[in-house]
């Protein structure tokens, strides 16, 4: 594949047109000095913060209240993470700024928002989670500015942090309190319901339906002898109480009738007169029955009070069933409402403990925060004033100036070059279709030669030693030594 680019044809470009790229050239690495040089100032100030957890905590680890105690690390550096982002927030932000005098009483609302999120904007907090640093950076115009901010960020921040922790545990410790007094209540409630289910269905929550059963099927079969034994009584009862002469009289009239019905007619005259006797009889028997006369009264007052006996304890089987029943039917809600308030005792009595488990915790987490044997934040590196500014950084404006210089210079010598529509070559004229007869060669004048190359060799020496000038002033930068700045503490001296 044969290679397209002719080297030579640009370098013939940028001779014919080396005045053009040096100026350009040129002129882009000064404007690239004059602006790393007219740039304001920022100067970095840096401080660093060791968090500091002290023997305590894994001696109480489990036991003490604070998240350093009992959380999780995951937990732990959430938490760690949201208090590095109070730290920009508006209320420590607006406390350092009146700490720092920056006459904010007399301003509005709107321009102390501004002013926050300035301040907010350049400072920048990064947490090295393996080492437990956190690093704090601000950048101003004033050294001076940049010192005193960032030492009073993190004096506000520590203040803010020990007096919150010191909060919550206090807040904690009244929360914790409430909760037991109303969980404390809840369990002498479910004692005095239990209490009073037993006082009021203690049979039925004691019922067995393994024993109940046998002891209606026995009451049963008892209150079935009776009545049959009451059945009894009664028709004896009756027997006696039919056994006066009237009645037996009248039974052997009535027998005697039956017996001649079998071989007489109605108007056989002894079956007629059977039936007047029997008439007579009934009426004699009838006149007698309300008389209080029997064939036996010892044996009638004998079952009567057999009788009684029988119905009394028929009533007292009664009594039984209907008792163990009953029982039977309550016991299954009863139980069930027994359970339910022991099992509702049971998760009061494991909240109730473990609120008053973590009371003592609180108690001893509140007593590390009061005094300071929690968590501490160890300034490792207070913020001094800065000497030396950390922005712009005019060795790399300076070094792209050059770069951008050169890049420019070539750039637009290729774009005039681009959009030039004039014939340059024999060879484009015959790709033009257009038939040469003859090529006049350039005449050139030696005298003309001989000032056109000193003047380029004067342009050489003024550019040459113009971007020397520029690399001279890059080298001073990377050593540290600025001129200018020397001028300007000069002059301002």
């Amino acid at each position: 594949m044969p290679n397209d680019f002719d080297y030579r044809k640009y370098l013939t470009l940028l001779a014919k047109n080396k005045r053009l790229f040096l100026i350009v050239a040129l002129a882009i690495m000064t404007l690239g000095v004059v602006a790393s040089y007219v740039l304001p100032r920022k100067y970095e100030a840096k401080s660093i913060i060791y968090i500091e957890k002290n023997v305590l905590n894994d001696l109480l680890r489990g036991f003490a209240g604070s998240a350093e105690g009992y959380a999780s690390q995951e937990e732990a550096q959430r938490k760690l993470n949201a208090s590095i982002r109070l730290m920009t927030g508006k209320s420590i932000l607006t406390k350092v700024m009146n700490d720092l005098d920056l006459n904010l009483k007399n301003q509005s609302d709107a321009k102390i928002e501004t002013a926050v999120d300035s301040l907010r904007r350049r400072t920048i907090v990064q947490l090295n989670s393996s080492d437990g640093l956190i690093t704090i950076t601000f950048k101003d115009k004033s050294p001076r500015m940049a010192r005193d901010y960032v030492n009073a960020l993190i004096r506000r921040f520590i203040e803010e942090k020990l007096a919150s922790k010191r909060e919550e545990s206090y807040g904690a410790t009244s929360f914790l309190s409430e909760q037991i007094a109303s969980y404390k209540e809840k369990l002498d409630k479910i004692d005095s319901q239990i209490s009073k289910l037993y006082k009021e269905k203690g049979a039925a929550l004691t019922a067995d339906p393994a024993t109940s059963r046998p002891e209606i099927a026995g009451a049963q079969s008892r209150l079935d002898e009776l009545r049959t034994r009451r059945a009894q009584l009664e028709a004896s009862r009756a027997q006696i109480r039919s056994n006066s002469p009237a009645r037996a009289r009248l039974a052997a009239l009535q027998r005697r009738l039956a017996e001649l019905r079998v071989e007489y007619t109605e108007n056989y005259p002894e079956v007629v007169k059977v039936k007047s006797d029997i008439e007579a009889a009934q009426r004699e028997a009838a006149s007698s029955s309300g008389s209080s006369a029997v064939s036996d009264p010892a044996e009638l007052a004998r079952v009567e009070a057999e009788l009684n006996a029988v119905r009394m304890g028929e009533a007292s089987q009664r009594a039984i069933i209907g008792s163990s029943r009953g029982l039977m039917m309550q016991s299954p809600a009863a139980k069930a409402e027994l359970e339910r308030l022991e099992q509702e005792k049971a998760d009061t009595r494991r909240i109730y403990e473990q609120l008053t488990a973590r009371y003592s915790q609180a108690e001893v987490s509140k007593q590390m925060e009061v005094q300071d044997k929690s968590t501490t934040y160890r300034i490792v590196e207070p913020a001094t004033m800065p000497l030396f500014p950390a922005s712009p950084n005019r060795m790399l404006i300076i070094l792209g100036g050059i770069v951008a210089g050169i890049a420019g210079g070539i750039g637009l010598i290729l774009a005039i070059d681009r959009f030039d529509s004039t014939v340059k070559s024999v060879d484009a004229l015959k790709t033009l279709g257009i038939h040469v007869l003859a090529v006049i060669p350039k005449i050139s004048d030696p005298k003309a030669v001989e000032e056109e190359k000193l003047k380029d060799r004067r342009l050489y020496l003024i550019a040459g030693s113009y971007f020397g000038m520029i690399v001279i002033l890059l080298g001073l930068e990377v050593i540290g030594l600025s001129p200018v700045d020397r001028i300007v503490g000069l002059i301002s001296g």
